[in-house]
């Protein structure tokens, strides 16, 4: 390239930084030198802007972008032979290109004609490239733009964006199809919306699926133990981070085949697990996530589960590398608030071993099942669980372990503030707000823990082996499929989405392409295939809440804060259930509809939607059925949300300037839009802000979503027992269905999986 053409990209890269209003005298100063190789100049340029970035000047990051996206072009032209200053190549050759190196799945070109190709390849803006930060388009290209088996980079921002939409479109009616990948290139690279990690890195490639996370429930039998981790062992080579409900295994001492005292409990399996999630890398990029859960009435929650993840205790009980989660009934909490005269706590609480109890208190389905204390949960008119649990605290051949309930919340405390878990699951809570509690009947528990990241929560069943035999020298092992739970996660960026007013054309979309993934899906585990389809539910959620408070000039720690996030979400949630409605009118509903809430209109009623829109949206899902079984969840969005250019899911922020390390370099970053108006909005960050507050705006925004929210708690590392106490009571007391993370300023930055960011 001449010295000319050169010095134009460089005058580009000024230009940009003058549409942001950025000083560029002294880069004008260095353009002579610049004069070199074309990549040694963008290098210069990359590097001086990312230098320049600060409070002050927080723009620099475009400029940045910008000379990384001349670098993504140039490698992109060179790998693909075409002229770089065209930007983009002709994009059907690069499908017919990274289609015959294996790279594309061949479903696009089965899918789509040449014409229809070239037709949608015009519809591609590639300035919309410069809507993308540094970090932002940095991250999208390291880690999910496709590349050739020797990590040459191929394909560019827009094309990604329309490979996903292509994708997820494939299979529509072709009368409209064209339309509707158009619409869902439209949301996506206006960044209005982010696709979960695995269909953004996954849409048409051949490897991979696109669901995020799973949740599988473990039987008490030693085919259920290890039938669960070859199933985790495939999903999470796959990509997806897994949870795990424990509660059904038998304690520590029980009998195994009526021989007492043999049965080692549920931590050597739960190591057993670790050492999965270590070795079963994830696209071989990093180590699985697993997140396993246990009661607080299970008897091996004070025999080493709370002590999982901290560095004191045997090492030969320890697994470091998996989370940890509980679930906790609303008796246990009101437990720890039971105290003397003189303000002492003295809340009793008694733990069992579930086969003991299936075993000795003799309770059945209608089914003649045996169910235990974990099959039951309090209805807000009938105390089903404690009930239950005070008929097995008075029966006198039940064995248990008795504690004073504060002794066992002071030890998750203990743990929380060491590694920011166990995770809290309110079981009463989610299980009251169920809309397909039907399935198993008011009072029978469907729900018994959340995913990796707590947003979400459907009904669950374990999957058991029914017989194995042969035939014709094959060894035929039949299994019956429980309720494997399925993830698939897409959320709206509040601060282009909400700004732009285009909340009811995306949403129409997104829903649309979240549906479309439950039949695109290729799940290794065949019960979770199963599941996806027979509930196809699905969890559209959001980031960039602060964000989206700096431009509308509120600040955290208000009730206008509280009252936006009860409209804002009642809007998202009613456009939501709208939109699936719609679409059940199209093309049918979930296979479970019928007598659930959303059928009986009882989901409405709880919620207290009576105005006009909503009761007839009532009607309608009553006629018209309704998609999704499940529909809202608000992942944790960290690396998707950088991507979006915006702020990690609900989260305040945790620095209005911070270093981000990425290979052999450092760069600042700032928070989003930030300028003279929005500092003052930004200025208190996550530990300084009152997380009462917090609370208070993820109880308004709760009550809007079906399914569950990932929600931080964070503290100072020196929080005295009796606040961190009043944390939890008050997510508990004001409806929080889970807390994710308890965030101390004595942990290191906790890594989360970036399966379930969407």
């Amino acid at each position: 390239m001449n010295v000319t053409a050169q010095t134009n990209i460089l005058q580009n890269l000024l230009n940009t930084a003058g549409k942001h209003g950025l000083d560029t005298k002294e880069i004008k100063d260095q353009l002579e030198a610049f004069k070199g190789l074309e990549r040694e100049a963008n290098e210069q340029v990359l590097y001086y802007a990312l230098n320049k970035v600060s409070m002050d000047q927080p723009d620099w990051t475009y400029v940045a972008a910008h000379a990384h996206l001349h670098e993504l072009y140039h490698l992109a032209a060179q790998n693909r032979g075409y002229d770089p200053s065209r930007k983009y190549g002709d994009f059907y050759e690069l499908i017919h290109t990274l289609t015959e190196i294996g790279i594309y799945s061949n479903t696009l070109l089965n899918s789509y004609s040449k014409k229809e190709i070239r037709e949608l390849a015009l519809e591609m803006v590639p300035e919309r490239d410069h809507l993308l930060n540094y970090i932002g388009l940095f991250l999208l290209s390291d880690r999910y733009l496709a590349r050739d088996h020797e990590r040459n980079v191929y394909e560019l921002p827009q094309e990604r964006f329309m490979v996903i939409s292509m994708h997820l479109m494939k299979d529509e009616d072709k009368n409209h199809r064209l339309k509707l990948v158009k619409e869902a290139y439209w949301a996506l690279s206006h960044l209005y919306m982010t696709v979960a990690t695995p269909t953004l890195a996954n849409a048409g490639k051949s490897f991979g699926q696109l669901s995020s996370c799973f949740i599988d429930m473990v039987d008490d039998s030693l085919n259920g133990i290890y039938l669960n981790n070859w199933d985790t062992a495939r999903l999470s080579k796959d990509g997806g981070g897994v949870g795990i409900y424990y509660g059904k295994v038998r304690a520590l001492g029980s009998d195994i085949k009526k021989f007492k005292g043999n049965s080692s409990g549920v931590v050597p399996w739960i190591r057993l697990i670790n050492d999965t999630a270590v070795s079963v890398d994830q696209l071989g990029q990093r180590q699985g996530a697993i997140a396993v859960y246990l009661d607080i009435f299970h008897k091996d929650i004070m025999n080493g589960f709370l002590d999982l993840k901290t560095n004191n205790g045997d090492e030969r009980r320890k697994a470091h590398d998996i989370f940890t989660g509980v679930a906790i009934p609303d008796l246990f909490m009101e437990k720890l608030q039971e105290s003397d005269e003189n303000g002492k706590s003295i809340g009793q609480w008694h733990t069992f071993c579930p086969h003991e109890v299936k075993q000795i208190m003799g309770w059945k389905d209608e089914n003649g099942n045996p169910l235990g204390l974990e099959d039951f949960y309090d209805e807000s008119d009938c105390k089903y669980f404690t009930e239950k649990y005070e008929e097995a605290v008075n029966h006198p051949l039940l064995t248990r372990k008795t504690y004073r309930a504060m002794d066992i919340m002071a030890r998750v405390m203990i743990s929380q503030l060491e590694t920011g878990t166990p995770y809290m699951f309110y079981r009463d809570e989610v299980n009251r707000q169920n809309p397909n509690k039907h399935v198993n009947g008011e009072g029978l528990t469907s729900i018994y823990c959340s995913n990796l990241c707590t947003e979400i929560a459907q009904n669950m069943s374990a999957t058991t082996l029914v017989n194995e035999y042969e035939k014709h020298g094959d060894i035929i092992i039949i299994r019956k499929p429980g309720d494997f739970v399925v993830c698939n996660l897409s959320s709206i960026n509040l601060a282009r989405a909400v700004p732009d007013d285009v909340l009811e054309r995306l949403i129409k979309i997104q829903v649309r392409m979240l549906d479309n993934v439950i039949d695109l899906n290729t799940i290794a585990v065949g019960q979770a295939q199963k599941t996806n389809k027979k509930y196809r539910g699905i969890g559209l959620g959001t980031f960039g809440w602060h964000h989206l408070l700096a431009l509308k000039r509120i600040h955290w720690e208000t009730e206008e804060a509280v009252r936006y996030a009860d409209a804002l979400y009642e809007d998202i949630a009613y456009h939501t259930i709208r939109t699936s409605m719609e679409l059940a009118a199209e093309k049918g509903s979930y296979s479970q509809f019928v007598g659930s809430e959303w059928e009986t209109g009882r989901y409405f009623e709880r919620k207290g939607y009576g105005s006009d829109r909503w009761i007839q949206l009532k009607q309608d899902v009553a006629e018209k059925g309704l998609r999704n079984g499940w529909l809202m969840a608000v992942a944790p969005n960290s690396s998707t949300a950088k991507i979006g250019g915006s702020t990690d899911g609900i989260d305040p922020i945790y620095s209005v300037e911070y270093a981000e390390e990425k290979k052999n370099f450092k760069f600042k970053v700032t928070a989003p839009d930030l300028n003279h108006l929005t500092y003052n909005y930004y200025r208190r960050v996550r530990h300084e802000l009152d997380q009462e507050w917090s609370i208070k705006q993820n109880a308004a925004r709760q009550k809007h979503i079906d399914q569950a929210i990932s929600f931080n708690l964070y503290v100072k590392h020196d929080i005295k027992a009796k606040d961190l106490l009043h944390l939890h009571l008050a997510a508990w007391k004001n409806g929080l269905k889970t807390t994710y993370y308890v965030r101390s300023t004595s942990q290191e930055e906790i890594e989360e999986c970036e399966a379930c960011h969407s």
